[in-house]
């Protein structure tokens, strides 16, 4: 109930009710206020239990955590993780690969090519494989072929 208050809030509190009530009323005061907390409370489990037992056995292991909407979505996609098996398909999925497949296809390499380049650039680290030549000049594209593409420029 009063986890986010801090000692200085508190020390705070405690002086304010000593200069309010006074120190010879102030214990009554405290008493009259775990009192009431405590009825709050009771009244608050008896509500929850009167709920649980109209909605029947069926809810019997509802909880009011999950009216709230944060909790409730949480609590779904969890569910929703287990059932349509998210995990391994996330595992399963190469995001390097896919990356070079698709530079690949933008910059106009045949994409088998390229997998069995990458395939032997993994194998030998200094073999360069994968690299474009700085050296090179670029060919003339053909009235039929596209422009070279600049990932700057976009």
């Amino acid at each position: 109930m009063f986890n986010d208050i801090g000692p200085m809030e508190l020390l705070t509190i405690v002086v304010i009710a000593v200069l309010v009530f006074g120190p010879d009323k102030l214990p009554k005061v405290i008493q009259d206020v775990m009192r009431t907390i405590r009825k709050i409370r009771e009244f608050s489990e008896s509500a929850k239990q009167d709920i649980r037992s109209e909605l029947g056995p069926e809810f019997k292991d509802f909880e009011f955590e999950d009216l709230n909407p944060k909790t409730f979505i949480r609590k779904q996609m969890d569910n929703a993780n287990d059932e349509l098996g998210l995990k391994e398909i996330r595992n399963g999925f190469d995001l390097r690969k896919e990356m070079a497949e698709v530079t690949d296809a933008v910059n106009g390499r045949d994409i088998e090519a390229s997998s069995s380049a990458s395939s032997s650039s993994s194998s030998s680290s200094d073999s360069g494989g994968g690299r474009i030549d700085m050296t090179k000049k670029p060919e003339e594209p053909g009235k039929d072929d596209r422009p070279p593409f600049d990932a700057d420029a976009t």
